[in-house]
């Protein structure tokens, strides 16, 4: 590739550490990285505006080409906090539910829990930005990212779609992944994937320069966000994939 690769990033707290390395420098000259949020990535992915993106697993079968660069994920072995419905009532009760605009995979992933979990078949509504501030009574919200973290002190009722899902499948699963739309050359994979890896070597410095006065970020980075990749995870991503 004659010019510098572009690459795409979730701009929320869960993947300071996979972009811990870039945002030092690594891999300067070989790519710029533009962030954003996951929707938005992946609209830019399968519009060949990046290269390679963090991207919602969701988008996968969109793409003409997707091939996964890295061994490291935005992935869940246990609750994840982050990608949540929130409610007043239990989900017996919820009539609707207003979704996230900045997620794909979270959305995909409620619609399967509501139908083969949950049993239930509310009324989803495709929510606008601020859509936080106005949902109560039988309307509950998905809700993904940092703006989850915040709203765990304000709900009787949350519902952790990566726990449901392992309760349901028995499997981890795979919110996002580095996914290229095109062959990309393997001498940049390799640096890439050791540079993705960097951050999780260096948590506790990555917590000290972020500081989160709603949720702590050592327990956010150590254990509700499993970010190695592996064989586990696979099988639970392409469960979803078949699912969708």
């Amino acid at each position: 590739m004659d010019r510098k690769i572009r690459v795409g990033a979730v701009s929320y707290l869960n993947t300071l550490p996979l972009i811990d390395g870039f945002k030092k420098g690594l891999l300067q000259n070989e790519m710029d990285l533009i962030e954003a949020y996951p929707a938005h990535l992946a609209g830019m992915l399968m519009g060949d505006e990046i290269d390679v993106g963090l991207v919602p697993v969701a988008v996968m079968p969109k793409l003409k080409e997707a091939h996964i660069i890295s061994k490291y994920c935005i992935g869940a072995s246990s609750p994840v906090c982050s990608v949540c419905l929130f409610s007043d009532v239990p989900i017996e009760e919820v009539k609707e539910v207003l979704v996230d605009y900045q997620s794909r995979t979270s959305a995909a992933l409620l619609k399967i829990l509501l139908q083969k979990y949950w049993k239930q078949h509310p009324l989803l509504i495709d929510a606008q930005s601020g859509f936080e501030e106005k949902f109560g009574g039988h309307t509950a919200a998905l809700i993904i990212g940092d703006r989850a973290l915040q709203q765990r002190q304000r709900n009787n009722y949350i519902y952790d779609l990566a726990e449901a899902w392992m309760q349901m499948t028995s499997l981890p699963f795979v919110f996002a992944a580095w996914v290229a739309n095109k062959q990309i050359p393997e001498s940049f994979i390799t640096q890439f994937d050791e540079a993705t890896g960097l951050g999780l070597q260096h948590i506790d410095d990555i917590v000290k320069a972020n500081p989160c006065p709603y949720y702590d970020l050592h327990t956010y980075f150590t254990k509700n966000i499993d970010y190695r990749l592996d064989a586990k995870k696979l099988e639970g991503l392409n469960l979803f994939l078949e699912m969708l």
